[in-house]
């Protein structure tokens, strides 16, 4: 289970938000696949969402392998849920794969496009051995899904 002290100041359940390399470059970057909103419209739209189904959320972006494998090293004490596209890292890193692997609480892989649809290297994702479910191909709204069923399984019960 995530930590106890997985909730922010404000003792929401927080969802620790992982965007992989070139992410940055959203509404730059081959708008016919990935379209035209940004990174920061992408932050937006998880706050909103965070906001609307009572979770804290902790975005951000890295193109380091090292950094997104330290984030999830220390989400065991700050998150209790991950939403993780890990773009360019998702067919190439088994050590995001054995991060992710050691983080108790439910883990949503989300990507833009449909990866089934493009470049047979693609096809393969080692986060996907770690996640508890695969949402692509929704575009921007597969993060507010994404954050929105992971909430459903981090909030307590009645």
């Amino acid at each position: 289970m995530p930590h106890p002290t997985a909730t922010n100041a404000t003792d929401k359940p927080v969802i620790l938000i992982i965007n992989g390399p070139n992410l940055n470059m959203l509404g730059i970057r081959q708008p016919e696949v990935y379209g035209h909103d940004t990174l920061a419209d992408v932050e937006a739209l998880c706050r909103a969402t965070g906001e609307a189904v009572g979770v804290g959320i902790d975005f951000r972006q890295s193109d380091s392998e090292a950094e997104i494998i330290r984030w999830i090293q220390l989400a065991r004490q700050s998150a209790a849920g991950i939403v993780i596209n890990p773009a360019g890292f998702t067919s190439t890193s088994i050590a995001i794969l054995d991060a992710l692997l050691i983080f108790d609480g439910p883990i949503f892989e989300c990507h833009i496009s449909p990866l089934f649809r493009r470049e047979e290297f693609r096809h393969l994702s080692y986060v996907s051995k770690a996640a508890t479910a695969k949402i692509e191909g929704f575009g921007v709204d597969g993060y507010a899904f994404s954050i929105e069923r992971c909430a459903d399984l981090i909030r307590p019960r009645d």
